[in-house]
């Protein structure tokens, strides 16, 4: 088969450095193993500290990022903020979706629409997930309102640990070398799943295949959720090796998956 070629389409606060870093890698990774090709491309909501008020204004500026987008006919488009999302109310990722949707439909530029939130929890289903243990770099309360988020979605966070990190820079910033270490602190014996990074800013890539060899659980993060929602909306094999176990292929649900 002939390679193809897609625009990957990327909303990302500001600041976020770390959406631009790793969904590109996991997908330069499936890269070598399949025939596709991506390029990449973003647009920016304005937003330096994680709290609720500059949450929602960020969010209020992902219209405009879904017009842009879709003025360069991105096939997919991907929300990179699973935070400002959730901060928005239990189940927004539905309505948010509809809506960035519809704003490239509007344009004439129509592509589906995958937030790091939605992509989450979806992912969560899919593996067959119900309790759950996650790291999050946000403060208590908002660790806490993603927690709610998540159990409104029928899982239970059985343990979890806040890594309090205001600055969404300093976020970017976190070594994922310390996550192995964290996690080995926390309760995952009676867990289905660990949500190693349940923020797309936060590194994590690096220590998936670690975590799962120390655990014994499939390893999910914000990215590895948004990569295989973006996949399966393209209709592509959901497979990315090196991307622990929801990108191993074990659990695509493509029609058109393609042998290597």
């Amino acid at each position: 088969m002939s390679n193809r070629n897609f625009r990957i389409g990327q909303i990302v606060p500001s600041s976020n450095t770390t959406m631009e870093t790793e969904i590109p890698a996991m997908l330069r990774l499936r890269e070598q193993i399949r025939p596709e090709r991506f390029t990449f491309h973003s647009a920016r909501m304005r937003m330096k500290h994680v709290n609720k008020d500059e949450l929602a204004a960020m969010d209020a500026q992902s219209d405009r990022c879904a017009l842009e987008l879709s003025d360069a006919r991105v096939d997919v488009l991907g929300y990179a903020c699973l935070v400002a999302i959730m901060a928005m109310g239990r189940g927004y990722h539905r309505e948010s979706e509809t809506r960035l949707q519809a704003a490239t439909e509007g344009n004439e530029g129509s592509a589906p629409v995958v937030t790091s939130a939605g992509a989450l929890v979806d992912a969560l289903r899919v593996i067959g997930a119900r309790r759950i243990a996650l790291v999050a770099p946000y403060m208590v309360p908002l660790t806490k309102m993603v927690i709610d988020y998540i159990e409104h979605e029928g899982f239970e966070v059985v343990d979890w640990r806040a890594l309090e990190i205001p600055d969404n820079l300093e976020v970017g910033r976190h070594d994922p070398r310390k996550l192995p270490a964290i996690v080995a602190g926390m309760k995952t014996d009676d867990v289905d799943a660990i949500v190693l990074s349940a923020c797309v800013q936060m590194p994590s890539l690096a220590a998936i295949a670690e975590v799962e060899a120390a655990t014994g659980k499939p390893v999910v993060t914000a990215a590895v959720a948004t990569t295989y929602a973006m996949l399966g909306a393209l209709g592509l094999e959901q497979v990315v090796p090196g991307a622990g176990a929801l990108l191993s292929g074990a659990y695509s649900t493509s029609q058109k998956a393609i042998t290597a």
